[in-house]
């Protein structure tokens, strides 16, 4: 009896639990229904868990966290622990045979000299390019060091250099690499977002009650959740408190401080915190959605990013108040509407007028869909995933793109 041995990818991450990266667990499932072996490596989360939660067989390999980085050296700190842990797993892999290939998630770019060892083994090196870093540490306010932001530029660019292949989240990001010095044909665009199958199929009408108006993700610095609430805020002077509310979902570094900012201005009765929420909670939570929110301002990264909240947004058909970012125009389109500056009084303007409208609302929820089925949803973007890899690893048959199961544990639901 001849056993074939299925081709096996050690997927790298630093900055998350595996189990709470809605990203890298679709990837994980999707190359597994294609027919190869995972292992992925990242920091310990639920200590219980051996295998990727809704998958067959993608292995966990977590490792110890005891450094958390809040400014410069507590974040250089930070990376040197994980990649000092991500090497010593990831050479147990490739001894045990079980990583002929590997890819590398950022933050942060620092596992260039991990490429150069496993290129040296004749092995392929995948950069999945998920933040665009130097951009990251310019919007997090404060006064960027010259020196900080000359070597973030640096380590990405030897990140991208040293890949066998890159991939990019968007158009925009494609051309960043292009720019570093990436042959465009390395680069392959997978965009974030849902399966089809994630999204709960229901035809039930919307429940009653007041129309809500929804934010989804990561409370950092960087996302201006403190404009939602100010914009809630705007909407009490402009609509008074009935009849609407707003739903802060998700978790995050400013998450107290946006508590607390929204007592003070005695919000408590409009503005709900969830914490972040399961994959079927956040489902549900869009579904009765009038309104969705994305608050980043016009900063050169946000200018360059999709945010994954907004594909959440569009797969449901809510339809999204935004600035008018490079990236977020292309991505929502005609299911949005748009604000110059983001300020708390263009978004208050903005979201009043779609509740104030349930038929520019429906408009906008079809062209939200059709967007999401046609272009945005992961299948399109499993196809092109896996297409990479069996073009680097040659398994033999041809890729099948699965019926995407629910991610079913407790996961992050933003990264851009």
């Amino acid at each position: 009896m001849i056993i074939v041995k299925r081709p096996s990818v050690a997927i790298l991450v630093a900055n998350l639990p595996a189990e709470k990266d809605r990203r890298v667990i679709r990837e994980c499932l999707s190359l597994e229904a294609a027919g190869f072996d995972v292992t992925v490596i990242a920091p310990r989360g639920d200590r219980s868990l051996r295998i990727l939660p809704g998958s067959d067989r993608t292995r966990l390999r977590p490792y110890p966290i005891v450094v958390y980085g809040s400014g410069v050296l507590s974040f250089a700190l930070e990376f040197l622990w994980s990649f000092a842990w991500i090497t010593i797993r990831l050479l147990g892999e490739i001894l045990r045979g079980r990583a002929q290939a590997v890819q590398v998630c950022n933050p942060p770019d620092i596992y260039f000299p991990l490429a150069l060892l496993v290129r040296a083994l004749g092995r392929p090196w995948v950069f999945d390019h998920h933040d665009l870093s130097p951009e990251v540490y310019i919007s997090r306010g404060g006064e960027p060091n010259p020196l900080v932001s000359r070597l973030l530029v640096l380590f990405e660019k030897l990140t991208l250099r040293t890949a066998t292949a890159v991939f990019a989240t968007n158009e925009s990001f494609r051309e960043n690499a292009v720019r570093r010095g990436v042959v465009p044909a390395k680069v392959t665009v997978v965009r974030n977002g849902p399966a089809l199958a994630e999204i709960a199929a229901s035809a039930d009408p919307r429940p009653d009650g007041p129309l809500t108006v929804v934010y989804l993700g990561v409370f950092g610095p960087q996302d201006n959740v403190e404009g939602a609430v100010l914009a809630a805020a705007e909407l009490v002077v402009r609509r008074g408190r009935t009849g609407w509310r707003m739903i802060l979902a998700g978790d995050g570094e400013t998450a107290a401080g946006l508590r607390e900012l929204a007592a003070d201005r005695g919000l408590t009765d409009v503005v709900e915190f969830t914490g972040w929420l399961t994959g079927p909670e956040v489902d549900a939570l869009l579904r009765r959605a009038d309104v969705a929110l994305q608050p980043d301002l016009p900063t050169r990264m946000n200018q360059l990013s999709t945010m994954a909240k907004t594909v959440e947004y569009l797969g449901r058909g809510v339809p999204v108040v935004a600035a008018d970012l490079i990236e977020t125009h292309a991505t929502v389109g005609g299911a949005g509407l748009y604000v110059p500056n983001g300020t708390p009084a263009e978004f208050a303007e903005a979201i009043g007028t779609l509740l104030d409208d349930p038929a520019l609302r429906a408009r906008m929820r079809e062209i939200g869909r059709q967007r999401f089925r046609d272009f945005l949803s992961w299948e399109h973007q499993a196809a092109e995933y896996v297409a990479v890899w069996q073009r680097l690893l040659r398994p033999g048959p041809a890729p099948r793109v699965p019926g995407q199961r629910r991610p079913s544990s407790p996961a992050r639901v933003d990264a851009p």
